[in-house]
């Protein structure tokens, strides 16, 4: 085959068969193709777009680039939920924990942070002594034991989107649903699951900014999943403000365990993990109705399984769980401050972005990828949209290790915030659900 007549095909908008994608992402991983020619294609996806069946065999390819998670020893129906992220979605430290409790294994495989907020693996390695990083047959075998487990990505897992998202991120092509689709997709079905639950988010904190752009997204890879046999479901869900009231990596630990002992059950996280959880227990079968499966997993939450299935996991990957039992001896910042009120009303908004930077200049991210995380860090009491509040009453409580740090986020937190005369409604914590 010919790159540059498979590259003029694409942007001509005509549709490439499946072994004109296949050559390409096999050739790119190999080093046979160079850059400059896979940048040119993925301009032209950029500009083209890709169909159902193209963005499918996209997804496939670049999944069997590299290896694939072996989960054939685990009996129990393997579901994952997958978020395209936002500023305090801590949902996966609480759902895991939750599924497995209802007979469901978990094989999760997560991301740390660039940029914003530290990613899942962040936040779980402010735990003293917790191991992200186990070997598959050790990850198996936790999954086995407990239920569920959390690890970071390896090298082995679809290096073709390793390198292609390096090249995306530098062409000015990361905003393409089908590269976009293929990207997440490949990942999650490497990990050999049965089924995948999606929380795809829309608003100031998310990467999708409007809700016509997230359900496209999520319209793209619930087809893609079902295509490759998998039972998918999707949901909608606003990330205009932060979820919950923290955002900062222990500070999101501390606010998972209280959900899982029963703490915060009327708030937008435990009402979005409830409903994406009850969608895993559906897909696994392990309830027949959404309305069943969230009264299991109060069950769950209220018997306490569900804060000790957490401390099973983490016990299992090295962590000391004594830092569960008392989470006032988690990293604490050395600064706390309140930012006030300055006026009486409703919150009618609370930028998700300016509190995401706050954390970010505090510490609490990453602005390269070798960036040193301070677990410490970020916000915490943070008042919801809709909440009524007097002049000087705290709308968040900012924990920093440096003056200079906090004066910086301080700059951002003055920016997040709303206040009207009028009354504001809370947003709909989940807008939309998509099933293909």
């Amino acid at each position: 085959m010919v790159p540059q007549w498979i590259i003029e095909k694409k942007r001509d908008g005509h549709v490439l068969t499946e072994e004109e994608i296949r050559f390409f992402i096999n050739g790119y991983t190999n080093g046979t193709l160079p850059d400059y020619q896979m940048s040119a294609m993925a301009m032209a996806i950029y500009l083209k777009g890709m169909t159902p069946g193209e963005t499918a065999v996209l997804t496939d390819a670049m999944m069997r680039s590299g290896a694939m998670v072996d989960t054939s020893a685990i009996s129990m129906p393997k579901v994952d939920k997958h978020s395209t992220g936002g500023i305090g979605d801590k949902v996966s430290l609480i759902l895991a924990p939750l599924a497995a409790c209802a007979g469901l294994a978990v094989p999760m495989i997560s991301g740390r942070g660039l940029g914003i907020t530290g990613g899942t693996l962040d936040k779980l390695e402010s735990i003293p002594g917790f191991n992200v990083n186990l070997s598959e047959e050790d990850f198996i075998a936790t999954v086995q034991k407990c239920g569920f487990s959390m690890i970071g990505q390896t090298g082995e897992i679809a290096p073709a989107d390793k390198k292609l998202y390096a090249l995306r991120d530098v062409t000015g092509t990361v905003s393409s649903i089908p590269l976009i689709t293929a990207s997440i997709m490949c990942k999650k079905m490497a990990e050999g699951i049965d089924s995948l639950v999606l929380d795809v988010k829309w608003g100031t904190g998310a990467f999708m900014r409007t809700v016509e752009d997230a359900t496209a997204l999520a319209e793209s890879m619930v087809r893609v999943g079902k295509a490759m046999n998998k039972g998918m479901v999707a949901l909608i869900t606003d990330m205009n403000q932060p979820l919950g009231h923290t955002a900062g990596n222990a500070l999101e630990i501390i606010e998972s365990l209280e959900c899982l002992q029963g703490q915060h059950a009327d708030g937008d996280l435990m009402n979005i993990t409830l409903a994406l959880t009850s969608e895993m227990l559906v897909l696994g079968k392990k309830a027949q109705t959404a309305e069943e499966a969230r009264r299991i997993l109060l069950g769950h939450i209220e018997s306490g399984a569900a804060f000790e299935k957490f401390k099973e996991m983490a016990e299992l990957q090295n962590a000391d769980v004594s830092f569960l039992d008392d989470v006032g001896k988690l990293p604490q910042a050395s600064l706390v401050r309140d930012f006030p009120a300055p006026s009486s009303g409703t919150l009618a908004g609370v930028d998700a972005e300016s509190i995401g930077r706050a954390v970010l200049v505090l510490g609490g991210g990453r602005q390269k990828t070798d960036d040193r995380i301070d677990y410490a860090v970020g916000t915490s009491e943070l008042a919801k949209i809709g909440e009524h509040v007097e002049a000087g009453q705290p709308l968040v409580r900012v924990h920093a290790n440096s003056e200079e740090k906090l004066a910086q986020a301080m700059a951002y937190i003055e920016k997040a915030f709303t206040l009207a005369d009028e009354s504001t409604a809370a947003p709909t914590p989940i807008v939309a659900r998509i099933t293909g």
